[in-house]
């Protein structure tokens, strides 16, 4: 009986000290994991992806408020993000002037691809539209900055980290004024040299290249000429385009500095792209990949789009998809579009908003909106002809689907040849693109095993890795969040002029001193030959 009631104590002993040690985890893991995260937005396709981490951070407890104006084009509440807080503030503008000024920027880009021959022009033309994009933006960073009673709400609620994309400007502003580190989450700023200039990232034009020139790293000599004018032209447009903002940055921070100095504080920059798309090149260890964030399993289809989908028998689907900004085509593309998606085996799914095309064929249903990524994952998906964003890109990568890209705006160009060299993609080009054109680049990506096996090898790369993108993405922000920052991986560079990071007054000094010695050692031969002269010149005489 006396050992029954031993063991009886001992076990009860036992429980006891297991639930104080369950309820010291639980208590240090509310501790260390549960933060408060502040979310400067972009729009479009960068809200999307964000909100897949916005949608994460809440599933692990932590408080998100999202920093949006009274005049979004995408951004607002939905259910799966409902337990987020919306921090709204009012702007000057409306939603419909965003909307247009925005709809110019993609209208001019689209009617002026910039070549090797028009960069220049392309630049100089799209000025005056991202001119009116910025004031847009000045506009939204003011109904923060200048809103004392948001600010100052904002600092009560003690944020650990702002999630910002530099691709619109302020939230590294917001960030500094109430005292907390700041993140990025981007792809790349067209026409700047944001990650150059500002993150510090080694950029060889010899085999680095620039965006938007639609180059690979394997250049020949011509196309590292035009590589090397594409870097110091982008330059010159961050200058053109963007330097007004260093005034403005001086003015709230209420010292000399520049948006460059300012962007450079970043803790961490979230690069939407992994080695599965990027070339190799030269990274620094607060530069962290988590492209393909977004990718997820396919879920089953609604049940008339899956009747369809069955309906296609061994010859399979198409997926093809212009992407949200950009939902419809004139009426003359339209019909030539519909006219060669008519020709294949194939059923096709083509989400567009627009007129019905006279040419579309029986084989082709038209959707408002897909779900791209469940259709995208489905066995009998063939072939994706795509707009090139790097979301849709990845869900192919993800999925293993060759591409027909027909790029737009943007970083769209420079995704396609990426997966040109890739392997994976043909690349179309909508202005000169014919119906046969079309039509001989879906049957190439379908019939040419070689893409689809390529398709594949960057899938299984994807696939291979130690910790998902959205888990390591997640796991940066609370890293930020726990230590308040991650200055030891930013490189000294930051602290260095220009000219002390190209070494310029090194080679000065060197050079000085060659000269000096050069200089010296001259002089020295002169006087010895003067003297020797002279002394010959005696000697002859006597």
């Amino acid at each position: 009986m006396a050992a029954s009631e031993k063991r009886l104590a001992s076990s009860a002993s036992a429980t006891v000290v297991a639930i104080q040690l369950l309820i010291l985890q639980v208590a240090l893991i509310g501790n260390i994991s549960c933060g408060n995260v502040l979310i400067w937005p972009a729009e479009a396709s960068h809200w999307l992806n964000v909100k897949v981490i916005i949608r994460e951070l809440l599933r692990r407890g932590h408080n998100v408020s999202i920093l949006v104006s009274t005049a979004p084009l995408l951004i607002k509440p939905s259910d799966d993000i409902s337990a987020a807080k919306f921090e709204v503030f009012p702007v000057p503008h409306g939603r419909d002037e965003a909307q247009y000024i925005f709809a110019n920027v993609i209208g001019a880009w689209l009617n002026n691809k910039p070549t090797t021959l028009t960069f220049h022009r392309f630049y100089k033309e799209m000025g005056g539209k991202v001119k009116k994009l910025l004031d847009l933006q000045k506009d939204t960073c003011e109904g923060v900055l200048a809103n004392k009673e948001l600010m100052a709400r904002l600092a009560k609620s003690k944020y650990d980290v702002l999630l910002s994309d530099p691709v619109v400007f302020c939230g590294d502003l917001i960030a500094l004024k109430l005292d907390i580190p700041f993140m990025y989450t981007l792809r790349y700023m067209p026409a700047s040299t944001i990650e150059r200039h500002c993150g510090k990232i080694p950029a060889p034009p010899s085999y680095v290249p620039a965006v938007l020139s639609e180059l690979t790293d394997r250049m020949s000599f011509g196309e590292r000429v035009k590589n090397e004018i594409s870097y110091h032209l982008q330059d010159h447009v961050f200058q053109t385009w963007f330097g007004e903002w260093d005034s403005y940055y001086s003015q709230v921070l209420g010292r000399p500095t520049t948006l460059c100095e300012v962007m450079g504080k970043a803790e961490i920059w979230l690069v939407r792209t992994y080695w599965d798309f990027e070339f190799p090149r030269p990274f620094l260890p607060n530069f962290e990949f988590v492209g393909g964030l977004h990718c997820q399993p396919a879920k089953p289809l609604p049940e008339e789009m899956e009747e369809f989908v069955q309906s296609s028998g061994d010859h399979g689907i198409v997926v093809f998809s212009l992407g949200s900004l950009v939902p419809n085509l004139t009426d003359e593309k339209s019909n030539m579009v519909a006219s060669a998606l008519s020709q294949l085996p194939q059923k096709v799914l083509w989400r567009h908003k627009g007129k019905r095309p006279e040419t579309l064929g029986g084989n082709t249903r038209i959707y408002d909106w897909i779900p791209q990524n469940d259709l995208l994952g489905h066995p009998k998906t063939k072939a994706f002809i795509a707009h090139g964003g790097i979301n849709g890109m990845y869900e192919a990568i993800y999925h293993g689907i060759p591409i027909v890209g027909i790029p737009l705006f943007s970083d769209q160009s420079d995704n396609i040849v990426h997966m040109k060299a890739k392997g994976m993609a043909v690349e179309l080009d909508l202005q000169t693109m014919r119906s046969e054109d079309l039509l001989d680049a879906v049957k190439a990506v379908i019939h040419n095993a070689t893409y689809k096996e390529n398709a594949m090898r960057l899938s299984q790369i994807y696939h291979d890795q130690p910790i998902k993108p959205l888990d390591r993405a997640v796991f940066w922000i609370e890293f930020v969040m726990r230590h308040k920052g991650a200055k030891h991986l930013r490189v000294a560079a930051h602290h260095l002029t220009w000219y002390q990071y190209h070494s310029l007054d090194v080679f000065v000094f060197l050079i000085s001193c060659m000269a000096v010695f050069t200089f010296i050692a001259v002089k020295c031969c002169l006087f010895c030959c003067r003297k020797c002269g002279g002394i010959l010149r005696k000697t002859k005489t006597e």
